[in-house]
This record gives C-alpha cells, sequence and structure tokens, in this order.
C-alpha cells in the first residue's frame, strides 16, 4: 500500500515540475507582449557588412496568443517575426530578408536577467542547409523601453551575426 502511495506522490511531483518548468515559456511570452509599440534604433552586422537605422513595430495578434515583430530598414519592411506558443515551448517563426523562414524554439530563458535564447528546430524555403539563414536568436529585455536583439546567421559554414539595439518611442499623447 506504501508503495502505490509513493508512486503516485512521485507522479503528481513529477507532473508539477514540468507544469512549473513549462510556465517559464508562457510568463516569457507575456514579457514580451509588453513590447507593444513602436520602436527605433540601429542595427549592426559582424563581418564587415553595413549597418544602419531601424524602427520596429509589435502588435498581439490572432486573440493575443501571437506577437509579431517587423523591422523596417530604410523605409521597407524587410523582417517579420511572430513569436508563440507551443503548449508550454515558446516559439518564433522568422521570415527573413533572405526569403526563407527558420523556425526556432526557447531553448534557455532566464527571466530574472530578461534574456531568451532561441535555436533552430528547422527552415523553410532553402536550397540546402548551407543556404544563408538564421540558426539562433537572442532576445535581451534590458528594461521596459530597450531592447536588444542578436540573429545568429550562417552561411556555407560562415557565421556572422546582427545585433539590433531598441528603444522604445514615446506613445502619441504622452
Amino acid at each position: 500500500m506504501r508503495f502505490r502511495y509513493l508512486t503516485i506522490f512521485l507522479l503528481l511531483a513529477t507532473l508539477g515540475f514540468a507544469q512549473a518548468t513549462g510556465s517559464d515559456g508562457d510568463a516569457a511570452f507575456q514579457k514580451l507582449s509588453a513590447l507593444v509599440g513602436d520602436w527605433e534604433g540601429h542595427y549592426e552586422w559582424t563581418g564587415g557588412r553595413p549597418g544602419g537605422d531601424l524602427k520596429a513595430s509589435y502588435y498581439l495578434t490572432g486573440n493575443s496568443s501571437a506577437l509579431v515583430e517587423n523591422l523596417v530598414m530604410g523605409g521597407v519592411p524587410s523582417m517579420t517575426s511572430v513569436y508563440h506558443l507551443d503548449n508550454a515551448d515558446l516559439r518564433v517563426t522568422h521570415y527573413c530578408a533572405a526569403k526563407n523562414q527558420p523556425r526556432l524554439k526557447a531553448g534557455k530563458i532566464d527571466l530574472t536577467k530578461g534574456t531568451i535564447q532561441f535555436t533552430l528546430v528547422d527552415v523553410t524555403n532553402v536550397s540546402s542547409m548551407a543556404a544563408p539563414f538564421v540558426h539562433g536568436l537572442d532576445v535581451q529585455s534590458v528594461d521596459p523601453d530597450h531592447l536588444e536583439l542578436t540573429f545568429h546567421f550562417e552561411n556555407a559554414g560562415k557565421k556572422s551575426d546582427e545585433h539590433i539595439s531598441l528603444k522604445r518611442l514615446a506613445a502619441a499623447g504622452k
């Protein structure tokens, strides 16, 4: 009889632990949802590519189940990322200027530091795995009005990063 109670206790404890760790994805999505609004900033590349100024906008869609991030460079919408939950997992699909769509999953979430590290799950619309596409994404919410994004690219084994620093614009009328 004791063995049965111990087994039930261990099963319930394991389920409770899985739910507690899975809640990091939900908490991180809630934190990302606070980005709604307009932003501006600067991007720069490693590896000698030119950088520049950009604008960004964030809005919720799908009954607040997805956060859309639009990055506008030179007045042209160039990249869109959509953050959402897949059960307990936080995911992002990045619609890249390279005309492909990497799908990433949050592998490491540290809410105390405001950091989320996404790793590649798969990618659509590439001719081979040697084609250029995003292999990872780091998001750091420095404070409510400052955001850092780092897209990790790889092209035929050559790695580069695009680092974006954003500052929230004041809402109209404030």
